[in-house]
């Protein structure tokens, strides 16, 4: 059944509809919600959508419970391909929980916000933005880490970011939602604008095992497709950035363990022939995190790196 959870007036006649799909089936009362959208820019989640909409919906004696799909968050954002709202310049996602008596942002981000409280389970898919290419994690607030990485550790990614609370943004739909006890994983993977099949494919096999140890979906994945992920609390994150602005070069790849001091590309001037930079690993660990748009400058992102001992 598809139901529309945001309707609201915009100009020359036309509305702004914010629809999900629910999918019930059985006697179970668990609610889980997928969500995702929230950037325009950020296109994996619409394929895991597509794969577990349809795989549910071909397996449906399998779900006992319901299982609500929202694809697109912010719509204006994917149909212009803007990372936030069109015509506000606003990044939805600091804009929750919303208000009634807002703008229309907050009055959508108000019954977004609304709709999705009290849910048994909310999966918040991201990709990373343009520059940077990320492998499949979790990110969890300290504070609601005890609760959710048991959680986490279900949904087949390759790592788990547990993140200082101060530097948790407060208008986000995550830390809205589990501040209101409804628990929310915010999971982030691969490159603004591209959809990477391999990484949506894990994502709903793990999606699909969450759900079973819910006692919502009655068929386990194999155990094999199961990924154990690294666990990384935030003091156990080195960053890399640029120290000169110019052209960021790499031959290697993330998702792969480099020892300190391996190299990992360097910063180059096209007008001088120079290298401004050569970029390597300051510790031994997990690089998860890599630039994937070249262009750069002094203090951008070139890498995240998780010590391992």
């Amino acid at each position: 059944m598809i139901k529309t959870i945001v309707s609201i007036a915009l100009p020359v006649g036309e509305r702004l509809l914010i629809r999900k799909h629910v999918i019930s089936h059985g006697k179970g009362t668990k609610r889980i919600c997928i969500v995702t959208g929230t950037h325009g820019d950020e296109l994996e989640g619409q394929y895991v959508c597509f794969r577990l909409n349809k795989m549910v919906q071909e397996n449906i004696d399998k779900l006992d419970g319901t299982l609500e799909i929202y694809p697109a968050l912010n719509p204006l954002g994917i149909d212009s391909i803007t990372r936030g709202i069109p015509g506000f310049d606003l990044d939805m996602n600091r804009i929750f929980p919303g208000n009634p008596e807002g703008t229309m942002a907050e009055r959508a981000a108000y019954d977004i916000f609304r709709d999705l409280r009290g849910a048994d389970m909310v999966i918040d898919i991201h990709s990373s933005n343009i520059f940077l290419r990320e492998i499949p994690q979790v990110r969890v607030n300290i504070n609601t880490a005890e609760r959710l990485v048991p959680y986490a550790r279900l949904l087949n990614t390759d790592f788990i970011w547990i993140h200082e609370a101060a530097t948790v943004l407060e208008s986000t739909l995550a830390h809205s939602l589990n501040s209101t006890d409804t628990p929310t994983l915010v999971v982030e993977m691969g490159v603004g604008m591209r959809i990477n099949h391999g990484y949506g494919n894990r994502l709903v096999t793990g999606i699909l095992n969450l759900m079973h140890e819910m006692g919502m979906w009655s068929e386990k994945p194999e155990p094999h497709l199961i990924a154990s992920p690294v666990v990384s609390v935030a003091d156990n994150v080195s960053f890399i950035n640029a120290e000169a602005s110019g052209i960021f070069l790499t031959e290697i790849r993330n998702n792969i363990i480099v020892d300190e001091g391996k190299e990992i590309g360097s910063v180059v001037s096209p007008l001088t022939g120079e290298v401004l930079q050569q970029v390597s690993a300051p510790v031994h660990g997990l690089l998860f995190t890599l630039r994937a748009y070249p262009v750069v400058y002094e203090g951008s992102l070139l890498a995240r790196i998780h010590r391992l001992n």
